[in-house]
């Protein structure tokens, strides 16, 4: 028999960056909210060990609306040092910090379905709890939205998986791998790879490799520097001043949009990777057109008619934004929802057209832009959802 509990006025999913960082914002506006979710777990995860964040350090803090709880003031308290590039781990621990401190009663539970309830949404644990909830929010990732290219559908894991799928490279040893993909993902596995003396191939459709952040001297001109650089941290000079404006950004023609997000998120990798995969075989401008199973091994065909015989493909072919796919999300509850390419279609407040449905992190980029698939772009999330909410509680 499933039991009930008391109903609640919004629920938050997810407790990464961005359901953490709502969850801060709500409580300072004194609005009710449950958060589930363990916190930070696609960073401990679904990303390789080892990695660093390619995001700067004033664009790596996790909002807080009193401003307390920053990457300084974890290192302070702790009385410790992170190194730049920020390491993984030290992030994650960061968050973790941020989450005793910010939200102290999260739950880690985990919710099994969402769907439309008159009172707005029944909300029901893995454990059979059932509750309403006036609005949800969706804050649960990217770990959802792998995409694996359809060349290497039917190829077992064993042979061929996405990096979200590996926490440890060091499992490699011994092996000869191929990497696919040209962005940070792609490029600061591969380094991790070949530090770990594991014979490494990078193999991309792009024709040359992009870098984020070849000339810091940019960043230090003074006025200059703050008309072209935002401090989230998003995209080249000009474009990162834009993206950084989501209201405005969004009031651009799609094409535009589309182009200028683009331009912001392609593939790329932070300079300091330079020289960490140098000697590292790059293929560029080449793609897989065939995978088969070779024995224990997988054999690969290229669009040059070349191939290569490996035990690993990993697969650093980054997400493909598609809301259907998670699986809490009632197909009744789907079958209203507006979408585009599998974005939701969203408003003021980060809203879909479900009314109290909200969506945070990268299903909001099509709506609101690229910032919305960083870190960064959560204090601007946050601050659009208390709006709404308060707004609407003042209007009942």
């Amino acid at each position: 028999m499933k039991s009930k509990s008391a109903d609640c006025w919004l629920t938050i999913i997810g407790a990464g960056p961005y359901g953490l960082c709502a969850a801060a914002y709500l409580r300072a506006a004194g609005v009710e909210a449950r958060v589930f979710g363990e916190p930070m777990a696609f960073w401990q995860n679904q990303m390789p060990a080892g990695m660093c964040l390619r995001s700067n350090w004033g664009a790596s803090h996790l909002a807080d609306p009193r401003r307390e709880l920053t990457l300084d003031a974890y290192c302070r308290q702790n009385g410790n040092h992170i190194p730049k590039p920020i390491p993984l781990d030290r992030f994650i621990d960061y968050g973790r910090w941020y989450q005793v401190h910010a939200v102290p009663d999260l739950d880690r539970r985990h919710v099994s379905s969402v769907e439309i309830d008159p009172r707005g949404f029944k909300v029901v644990m893995a454990e059979g709890e059932e509750f309403t909830s006036r609005r949800v929010v969706v804050a649960t990732g990217i770990g959802a939205f792998a995409s694996r290219p359809a060349e290497f559908a039917g190829i077992p894991c064993a042979l061929a998986s996405h990096t979200t799928e590996q926490n440890d490279l060091r499992r490699f040893k011994g092996q000869r791998v191929v990497v696919i993909g040209a962005g940070q993902s792609a490029l600061e596995s591969a380094a991790l790879l070949r530090e770990a003396d594991i014979d490494v191939e990078v193999i991309a459709r792009d024709r040359t490799l992009n870098w984020v952040g070849l000339h810091p001297r940019l960043h230090h001109l003074g006025v200059i520097s703050k008309m072209l650089y935002s401090t989230r941290d998003v995209g080249p000079a000009g474009i990162s001043r834009l993206v950084a404006m989501p209201h405005l950004f969004r009031r651009f023609p799609r094409g535009f949009q589309d182009r200028t997000a683009y331009r912001a998120i392609r593939p790329a990798g932070a300079y300091w990777l330079q020289s960490r995969i140098a000697g590292v075989p790059i293929t560029l401008g080449r793609s897989v057109v065939s995978a088969a199973v070779a024995g224990s091994r997988l054999q690969l065909r290229l669009n040059d008619g070349t191939e290569r015989l490996v035990d690993h493909a990993l697969l650093a072919t980054g997400f493909r934004v598609d809301v259907s796919r998670y699986p809490f999300l009632a197909q009744s509850l789907l079958t209203q929802l507006e979408t585009v390419d599998g974005f939701p279609v969203l408003h003021g407040g980060l809203e879909s057209t479900v009314p109290g449905l909200h969506f945070f992190g990268k299903p909001a980029a099509w709506s609101f832009g690229p910032l919305l698939g960083f870190v960064s772009g959560a204090e601007f999330a946050s601050r659009e959802l208390i709006r709404s909410v308060t707004r609407n509680n003042a209007s009942h």
